[in-house]
Parts: C-alpha cells; sequence; structure tokens
C-alpha cells in the first residue's frame, strides 16, 4: 500500500473486505512512514530546506501515532513519536565516554598559533605545510551521541571529559538530531560516537528571556547558560518547550566503517543526517588561518548563534593519531578565542550621571576588565528599575559585556559572591551637578533633573530655547552654544540677553556683522508670546499645544506658576502627569530666578483674558483650500482659544471640516465619511458668536 493513499487509520489497518490488516503489513507501513518522517524532518531542521508544508507533516505524524496507538508493542525507541513523554528523572545517570572527550587548548593571538603551528610540524618531523580545518567555535554545551545499528540509544554531556551525565531523553526532543541516521549514500556502522555542540540561537535566546522576564522568572545571562540549563532539565517536557539546536563537529570510536580525515568526517555527518556547522574551511597555511579569523570576527555578530573563536585541526586522522594528546588536550588541535563579549568583575561605587536632557543615569564604577578587545571600567545601569530588577549592590560581583559590542552593561549578579558588606542604591532626590530636584513620572523609568540652568543639559536647554517655535533667535546654532557654554559666557537662558558685542566678536567664525545680527535677533526676541515663552522653557511634557491651552487659561506667568495641581487637572486638556510636572519645574527656586532674570532682561509679552467658556470644546476641525479671512495657522489658534481641536487630517472623529477656496481631497473623504461640511464663512459666524 503506497503512503499517498494512507489518507486515514481506518485506510491502514483494513483491507477493501473490513478484515483487519495483518500485524506485518502494519509493520511495514509504519517503517516507512518513520523513514519519511525522519528525512522531512532532516530537510527541514538540518537542511533549512522543507520539502511539504506543516500541515503535511503533522498528518504524516498523527498517521503514525494512530498505528503505534493500535500496536503498541510496534512502538520503538527511536519512533520521531517517542521524542518527548516520559515521566521526569529523579536524577541523572552518569554515563562512561569510551573515548575521553577532551578540552581544547586556547591560543589568544597570532604568535600563539604560529607556535602551535611551530609544534604540530616539529612532533611530526617535517617542514612542509600542514592542512588544517578551520572551524566557528560554537559556545554551546558539549554533547556525546551514540548511534547502535544507527538508532540513537545513549546522549550525555561532556561531564568531566570521562563521565558525563545521561541526558537523552533530553537530546531527543532536538529536532536536528536525527533518532535514526540515514543511510542512503554511505554505509551506516556498527558504531557511531558523535561529538557536537547544543546551542540556542541569538534571536531564540533574546525570546526566551523575554518570555521568562513577562513570567517573574530570572534571565539567564547568555545563549550558553541557556543552553546548558535547558538541557540539564530533569522533565523533558520542559527542555522541549526551549527551540535547542546542534552542530555536530566530530567523533570518537566508529566500528564498521573506515574513515580518513576530517573533512570525511563531516562529509559523512551530512549524509547520515547530522547537522553540520556551515562556514568550515580548510586552510595551509598561518596567513591563510589569521585571515579566517578576521572574517569570522567580523562575521561573528550575523551567524545568528554565538561562537567565542575559531577551532583549528590537523585534517588527517591517521596524524592526528600520531600526535596524541597532552593532559585531557589533543596536540592536534587549538581553539583560537575571540576576546570575550562578557567577562567578570565586581562593582566598586555607582555615581549618577545627568545627560543633556536631564536623564539621570546610574553608571557602575568596576573593576577594570576586558571585554570584546577593550578594557572597561564602566557600566549603565539603565534605571532604578533595572537596578531594582537585577538586584545590583555596590560590592556585587557581576557579568558585564558589551552591548551590540559598544556600550558595557551589566547582565547579571553572581550572587553566590556576596560576603552581606553589599550596598543597595537609590538615586538621589536632588540633581549631583546642580543641585535642582529629580522628579520621575509615575509611568516612565527615568529620572530627570528640574534645574533649568543644570550645566550638563545647558546646551540643550539653550538650543531649545531660541528654536525657531520658541524664542526663535535666528543665528544661535549648534557651534556656537557650544563655544558660549564652554567659555563661561552663559550659565543659564537668562545670560543670553547680557551678551556684549566684545563677547561674541571673540569667538571662532564670528565677525562684527555676524556679531551684530545674533544680538539684534536677540533683542527682537524679547517681543514674544507667554505662549512661547512656556513652550522655551522646556517643561516636561509642556509642548507647543499644552503651552496654547495654558496661555489661553492663565492670565500671566505669575497665575501659572502659583497654580495647584488640583487647578491645573481641572483646565480642559490638562493631566495628572502634565499638572505635576508643570508644579514640579516651578517649585524650583532656581528657575523662578532664571524666569525673573528674562523680566528683567526686558522679556515682555501681551496679556491674554483668559477665555470664560469651551464652546468648541470637544470639537475637532480640519481646514482644506486657502481661507481669505487669515491664516491655516490663525484658524487652528481660534479653535484651540475656544477649546477645540485642530487636526490635519479627516478621520471618523472629525466633527466639521472647514472649506476654503479650491478645497482638496479632504473635502471628498469628509463626504465619503458623511462628516459635516462648513464655508469658511460659517466657521467665522461659529467663533463669533
Amino acid at each position: 500500500m503506497p503512503l499517498a493513499l494512507c489518507a486515514s487509520v481506518p485506510a491502514l489497518i483494513k483491507t477493501s473486505f473490513g478484515v483487519a490488516m495483518k500485524k506485518s503489513d502494519s509493520r511495514h507501513i509504519i517503517k516507512e512512514l518513520r523513514e519519511k518522517i525522519n528525512y522531512h524532518n532532516y530537510r527541514y531542521y538540518v537542511l533549512d530546506d522543507p520539502e511539504i508544508s506543516d500541515a503535511e507533516f503533522d498528518k504524516l505524524m498523527r498517521q503514525l501515532e494512530n498505528l503505534e496507538k493500535e500496536s503498541p508493542e510496534l512502538t520503538t525507541p527511536d519512533s520521531p513519536t517517542q521524542r518527548v513523554g516520559p515521566p521526569p528523572l529523579n536524577e541523572f545517570v552518569p554515563v562512561k565516554h569510551s573515548l575521553p572527550m577532551l578540552s581544547l587548548t586556547n591560543a589568544m593571538n597570532e604568535e600563539e598559533v604560529k607556535g602551535f603551528d611551530q609544534r604540530i610540524k616539529k612532533l611530526l618531523n617535517t617542514t612542509e605545510d600542514i592542512d588544517y580545518i578551520a572551524e566557528p567555535k560554537v559556545d554551546g554545551v558539549a554533547v556525546e551521541l551514540v548511534y547502535e545499528q544507527g538508532r540513537l540509544t545513549v546522549g550525555s554531556t561532556r561531564g568531566d571529559g570521562v563521565i558525563g551525565e545521561g541526558v537523552t531523553q533530553n537530546l531527543k526532543t532536538i529536532r536536528s538530531i536525527p533518532l535514526r541516521l540515514i543511510g542512503k549514500e554511505r554505509k551506516i556502522p556498527e558504531l557511531l560516537e558523535v561529538r557536537g555542540e547544543v546551542y540556542l540561537g541569538t534571536e531564540d535566546f533574546q525570546e526566551l528571556n523575554r518570555r521568562r522576564e513577562d513570567e517573574g522568572e530570572p534571565l539567564f545571562a547568555n545563549p550558553r547558560n541557556a543552553a546548558a540549563g535547558s538541557l540539564r532539565q530533569l522533565d523533558s517536557n520542559i527542555t522541549a518547550q526551549r527551540p535547542l539546536d546542534i552542530f555536530c563537529h566530530g567523533i570518537g570510536r566508529v566500528i564498521g566503517i573506515s574513515i580518513n580525515t576530517h573533512v570525511e568526517t563531516l562529509k559523512a555527518f551530512d549524509q547520515w543526517g547530522l547537522k553540520v556547522i556551515p562556514n568550515i574551511r580548510i586552510c595551509r597555511n598561518l596567513e591563510e588561518i589569521i585571515h579566517y579569523y578576521r572574517e569570522m570576527t567580523e562575521r561573528r555578530d550575523d551567524l545568528g548563534y554565538e561562537i567565542d573563536g575559531i577551532v583549528l585541526k590537523v585534517n588527517s586522522l591517521r596524524l592526528q593519531d600520531r600526535l596524541g594528546t597532552v593532559s585531557r588536550s589533543p596536540r592536534w588541535a587549538v581553539a583560537y578565542k575571540f576576546e570575550p563579549k562578557q567577562e567578570t568583575t565586581r562593582i566598586k561605587d555607582i555615581v549618577v550621571q545627568v545627560g543633556r536632557t536631564g536623564a539621570l543615569t546610574p553608571v557602575a564604577i568596576m573593576e577594570p576588565v576586558r571585554v570584546g578587545g577593550v578594557e572597561i571600567s564602566r557600566a549603565t545601569l539603565h534605571n532604578q528599575d533595572e537596578i531594582n530588577k537585577k538586584d545590583i549592590r555596590i560590592g556585587d560581583t557581576v557579568i558585564v559585556q558589551r552591548a551590540g559590542d559598544v556600550i558595557p552593561e551589566v547582565v547579571k549578579v553572581i550572587e553566590t559572591k556576596r560576603t552581606g558588606e553589599e550596598k543597595r542604591f537609590t538615586i538621589p532626590e536632588l540633581c549631583p551637578v546642580c543641585g535642582a530636584g529629580v522628579f520621575r513620572p509615575e509611568d516612565e523609568a527615568v529620572h530627570r533633573c528640574l534645574g533649568l540652568s543644570c550645566p550638563a543639559k545647558l546646551r540643550e536647554t539653550i538650543k531649545h530655547f531660541a528654536s525657531k517655535r520658541a524664542m526663535d533667535i535666528d543665528g544661535l546654532g549648534d557651534k556656537l552654544v557650544a563655544q558660549l557654554t564652554d567659555k563661561g559666557l552663559i550659565k543659564d537662558v537668562a545670560d543670553l540677553y547680557s551678551l556684549s558685542k566684545e563677547d561674541l566678536i571673540g569667538l571662532e567664525r564670528m565677525a562684527e556683522k555676524s556679531a551684530q545680527n545674533l544680538l539684534e535677533a536677540i533683542e527682537k526676541s524679547k517681543e514674544t508670546t507667554m505662549e512661547r515663552l512656556l513652550y522655551a522653557l522646556g517643561i516636561r511634557h509642556v509642548g507647543e499645544h499644552i503651552s496654547k491651552i495654558l496661555t489661553n487659561n492663565f492670565k500671566d506667568m505669575g497665575s501659572l506658576i502659583n497654580a495647584t495641581e488640583d487647578k491645573l487637572t481641572h483646565t480642559h486638556g490638562i493631566g495628572a502627569k502634565i499638572a505635576k510636572s508643570i508644579v514640579k519645574f516651578f517649585e524650583q527656586k532656581d528657575n523662578l530666578r532664571v524666569i525673573d532674570r528674562l523680566k528683567q532682561a526686558g522679556l515682555r509679552y501681551p496679556k491674554i483674558k483668559p477665555r470664560k467658556e469651551n464652546k468648541l470644546e470637544g470639537m475637532t476641525f480640519v481646514f482644506t483650500g486657502a481661507l481669505s479671512s487669515f491664516t491655516r495657522d490663525e484658524a487652528k489658534r481660534r479653535v484651540e482659544e475656544l477649546g477645540g481641536k485642530a487636526a490635519s487630517a479627516v478621520s471618523n472623529s472629525t466633527t466639521y471640516v472647514v472649506t476654503g477656496e479650491n478645497p482638496g481631497s479632504k473635502a471628498d473623504k469628509a463626504r465619503t465619511l458623511g462628516i459635516n461640511i462648513m464655508t469658511e464663512d460659517e466657521f467665522k459666524k461659529l467663533i463669533e458668536r
């Protein structure tokens, strides 16, 4: 019976006369199903080149499961249905390796690699170049797979190299490990011991940590720790939930076939359905080795899995036997290591840096350590929430890494290293640079300095203050602001109004004419509006729109400065978060001093009589076409002054679309959505009524 006709279990176990199928027939069909499933597993998990859809594969698995359920005595340990399911173990059984799983010696630079090559040639009594196999060194967990007559019988960890832990059932959950070898292209040996590295891909690792964070579980420090922790679960059902993978790279004992080189070994692995690491290369001299090392250094972040160096192996297995071992390491191989991305060090202190926007960032001061080829002694701790989540304390021993190979950060605390003398850290209530208050909104992670004249953020404060939509001081660019602050000519925004021509002419690229133009722009900016001034002060959450609302509801700066949170929140458009930010800003004495100096410098604005009603409250207006009575910005401002909202696009929430001359597609969209269309004259009558 061909497999294509196996549409259902009844069709598989009954003949056309309704008589139960013979056990021999069931056994034959089960065998064919297993071979087919193993083949498609190989195509999907090893070659990454599936030939059938997931639905078709699932159908084959269901057919096999049903047949084995009907004939449980035909179920074997190497069946694809047996990857997951046994009850949790009480402990792992020790497994002795028939040949020791040796550890590699490390080479940390070109000289040590050169020394390795010279030792090989000396031991072999030759001056000829040696064929080496260079391959990426995957940062995972070393394991051994034992196949007898092509069937996986034992899987174990490396352990101490002589005795490992039996993790057969956990290794069976890894889909890229065949439970039975494929023997179509090459004879399957009677016994095959395969050495490999179990790993977790970088994206899978990040997703696993995201899930653990959501569930309140401790995060893994790196993919290797995650792979090790997953492989040592006593319950294989937990391991099955972790997307582990494997690369096979070496052999132990082999009985029944002859293999002469490492390249031939890897080719045989591929033909038997074992997953081999890509990017392997034959190198015949030191120059080719160094070139390969540098190439893999550049590519390491794009591979999708962690590597911590390259491995060099003598290609000839005969020469490997001649070279032998020393202690517990082979003479014929070496690991040429990259600079580490992670290291262990100790936090000596935690300080706070104030950024250009006023954000306070805690920084760990650490005992110097080399990470990724760079010596680091400082690492960002991001914010107080991050410190609390990782329970980072002064005096802790920690794992650090260079995030994205650039910014050092603390990954994890090693709690077993604590002595009891470690100290908790809390971000201070006052800015460490200027002494102003520090504020953190309830729904934000970052603490911020409230000081208007804080030196740490002075450049950004001045640039914002002088920007076009704020005080509109033309000619005050980034480089000039940097010179003014660096030379101490400006210590707060009010100092702009005391600059003289003599102060400016002495600056780089500042001629007399340029100085005069800037002074005129500064003088012109004194004639402003309360709305612009509020926006220019850079109060957290107070942008142009909120500045308009405040200007329309408070007669002057004095009344706004004295406003309580309660009064502010009763103002239409001002929420609790904005109200708290405004009150906190005006609580700072230095901020009030700067505002008073601005007034003394001659800044003035017309007082606007606060409106007494919000006749357009709850309405949203969109303008299209050319207006004749006022500009588009003026029309929007009138809407906002009366409590309405001016939008730029038509949507279901639009109340009116106001049309001028030659209205565009917005009017068409309004008709489609059934939104009221209003002429400019009708709009004027509405706001003047």
